[in-house]
């Protein structure tokens, strides 16, 4: 198919390259342009210098960006993806944004021939390099099939959740977990250091059991490391939960461990690790045991 991917962040980079490995015409479009030289040099395809151009001969924009605001920007600007896109294309939406965003942008492509559809992704940077993404998408069925075939170049499960929006809420409930669950973890890992145990070894154990979790899995090492330079940033996840507890407050929902988890990552953000990856909570426990320790020795 001909595709038009917009953003190549260190999500969209890789999934970039899956759809050209796939065999696909690809077209693909980044603000800076350096970003899109760098993919032309590993990567088949074409780079163009604003969105419309992009999409102009496309049958599926696929776009990865920051938040809301560059959603509109990319779609809806001077030299926006509506300025060029024809009539019977998808637009599919991978940027983790608001329901709000994806049922107004929905109805304006509905309005001008093309299909919509939200589809945040889960999975991080190493899903996406290696194309084992989660995908949660809303909107139509029909403009769904057209573009099941390009998400699947760099994800093992897509679902159609509902209409549109439904796939930025599921993305909500993906993060609500995501913030608990490392926090826990976080905790339990400062607990068995602190207990004298051999926390490499109790890992192994609990992991077979009813604690096993991706975090715990995938994260504990480099965690007990003190290693964070890697996969989701603490400023994305930030902005992530904001969405989230602006949606709960529209639906007159308490969300307290989400809203908690969130001021932790502030504190973190304080620290200045606003770009370390997400499992850095458990540097702030083991920033604030240490303070209460010196405290204690004076």
């Amino acid at each position: 198919m001909k595709v038009a991917f917009l953003g190549l962040g260190v999500m969209g980079f890789p999934m970039a390259g899956h759809l050209s490995r796939a065999g696909h015409d690809v077209c693909v479009y980044n603000r800076s342009r350096a970003k899109s030289d760098s993919w032309l040099e590993s990567h088949s395809g074409r780079a163009c210098a604003t969105p419309a151009q992009a999409v102009a001969d496309a049958e599926i924009v696929a776009l990865c960006v920051g938040n809301d605001d560059d959603v509109r920007e990319v779609v809806c600007g001077s030299e926006g993806v509506l300025e060029g896109i024809a009539s019977g294309a998808v637009i599919v939406d991978h940027t983790t944004a608001s329901a709000a965003l994806a049922r107004e942008l929905a109805v304006l492509c509905k309005a001008r021939g093309i299909g919509f559809v939200d589809a945040p992704v889960s999975g991080g940077q190493a899903g996406a390099e290696g194309g084992v993404l989660t995908v949660m998408a809303g909107g139509e069925p029909q403009a769904f099939e057209r573009a099941l075939p390009v998400m699947e170049s760099y994800a093992r499960c897509v679902r159609l959740l509902g209409p549109s929006g439904a796939g930025q809420l599921a993305k909500m409930a993906n993060q609500i977990c995501i913030a608990g669950v490392v926090e826990g973890l976080s905790e339990a890992l400062l607990f068995s250091e602190r207990a004298g145990l051999d926390t490499a070894a109790v890992v192994e154990v609990i992991s077979q059991g009813a604690a096993q979790s991706w975090q715990m899995q995938n994260r504990y090492k480099t965690m007990l490391a003190g290693e964070y330079e890697h996969g989701f940033a603490v400023d994305w996840m930030r902005k992530d939960l904001a969405i989230v507890l602006a949606e709960s407050k529209r639906l007159g929902l308490d969300l307290p461990v989400t809203q908690l988890v969130d001021s932790f990552y502030a504190e973190v953000q304080a620290m200045g690790g606003g770009r370390w990856d997400t499992s850095s909570l458990l540097a702030r426990l083991v920033a604030k045991h240490s303070q209460s320790a010196d405290k204690d020795k004076d």
